[in-house]
């Protein structure tokens, strides 16, 4: 049971009968008056438990954006309902007025509709709905909760493609759909053209020189086809703050930018996460079904607080290729978990593909080496050169083994992959 601020203000008046007749038994009758009003009241309310609840949700939406948790009470009571319905979801839903003032007559129905604008993408979990029903009084009311299950998977923002038009732009160039043409050996073969000075001599044909008065070369265009794999780290490493988000959440964002822009380079895409087991897959998939299907599979993942098995994941790589392809390897740079997991391993990998370690740097370590002002900071100044003459050192250190490095700021990660990814195909190396 409930009682509302009427049922507060009726015993509030019991003050006025108290003063003019004070006794014990003036305050007892008028403690029985307010009983016996709420009980006629909750008597004609409409039962909750009579009260039938379905709901709709979409099945996903991208992060930020809003969506609606939509509500069908139907009273199957002989009462009518009056009272307030609330639809409880996860916090990090982000369910905006969730309780609904409801007036249904006995029989009848009523959709009730509760904005969602999520702050975490994920599966999130709507909660028990519960029905509070006043009397035709509004003194008492009767209240129940009843689960009516509903899940809202929340997808990655890809905040990152408005980076996609200019690389685009970029990729276009690069397969000949512009005047730029793409000079040197190791792609497919586009047209021949007049030598221009700059030209590398490696590319003249010579039968067709034979054949015109001037000097002719031949033209590339990239190949197409080509496989990429983007291998997610999902340990603890990717559990650390970057700002305000996981450091998973800019793998995810630069991930997205590269698949949607190798798609349309006409190269094939798969993704794994790992960290001592495969938590999310897509493979075979293609065309316009592969960007839902990434972000679908990435939408759940959460960092595991374990340590990366990267012989696993060198094993899972090779399983999964049988021909020279571009794997891209999303995750921390830590000089201490590199050298005891990554560095040992990384020369097989780098020697059969081609190979691209991709890292968020902290803007905080930034800040910290540049405030100085008092003693305090001056030790935090030396304690962020450290790490980053050690992350240096680390880099240095993968690229003598072959290993292209990124190693950029949260906002930043995504294009320099994208922008990575168009100098390999440039360079005809893959």
């Amino acid at each position: 049971m409930a009682v509302s601020w009427r049922a507060v203000a009726l015993v509030a008046l019991g003050v006025v009968p108290v003063l003019l007749v004070p006794a014990p038994l003036t305050v007892a009758l008028w403690t029985l008056l307010v009983v016996l009003v709420c009980a006629l009241d909750l008597s004609l309310a409409a039962s909750p438990r009579q009260i039938t609840v379905t709901r709709s949700v979409p099945r996903s939406v991208r992060l930020t954006t809003a969506a609606t948790s939509t509500l069908v009470v139907t009273n199957g009571s002989a009462h009518r309902l009056r009272g307030v319905v609330r639809d409880a979801w996860q916090p990090s839903a982000g369910a905006t007025e969730n309780r609904h003032r409801v007036d249904v007559p006995s029989g009848e129905a009523t959709r009730l509709r509760t904005t969602l604008v999520p702050t975490r993408r994920g599966d999130r979990l709507a909660d028990r709905v519960t029905v509070r029903a006043f009397g035709p009084l509004g003194v008492a009311a009767r209240q129940a909760s009843a689960a009516v299950p509903g899940r809202l998977r929340v997808l990655p923002e890809f905040a990152s493609r408005r980076h996609l038009p200019s690389r685009l732009a970029r990729l276009r160039e690069l397969d000949g759909r512009t005047a730029v043409q793409l000079r040197g050996a190791g792609t497919e073969f586009d047209s021949l053209r007049e030598y221009v000075i700059g030209d590398d001599v490696r590319s003249i044909d010579w039968r067709a020189t034979a054949r015109r008065s001037e000097v002719v070369v031949r033209t590339w265009r990239p190949e197409r086809d080509r496989r990429v794999l983007i291998v997610l780290d999902t340990a603890r490493t990717s559990a650390g703050r970057i700002d305000d988000m996981p450091r998973i959440d800019a793998s995810i964002e630069a991930a997205l930018l590269l698949a949607a822009l190798a798609t349309k380079a006409g190269d094939r895409v798969d993704l794994i996460a790992f960290d001592r087991r495969i938590r999310a897959q897509v493979a075979g998939t293609s065309g316009p079904r592969l960007m839902p299907a990434l972000a679908d599979a990435m939408a759940p993942l959460d960092p595991a607080l374990v340590e990366t098995d990267w012989p696993g994941v060198v094993a899972a790589v090779q399983q999964r290729l049988s021909q020279r392809a571009l794997v891209v390897l999303l995750t921390a740079l830590e000089p201490a978990a590199m050298g005891q997991g990554l560095l040992p391993v990384v020369a097989p990998l780098a020697h059969d593909h081609t190979l691209v370690v991709a890292s968020v740097q902290d803007p905080e370590v930034r800040r910290m080496q540049h405030r100085r002002a008092e003693a305090a900071e001056v030790y935090d100044a030396a304690a962020a050169e450290r790490t980053e003459l050690e992350r240096t050192a680390v880099t240095v250190r993968l690229r003598q083994r072959g290993v292209e490095v990124v190693d950029a700021l949260p906002e930043e990660l995504a294009p320099r992959l994208a922008d990575m990814y168009l100098a390999l195909k440039a360079a005809g190396r893959l």
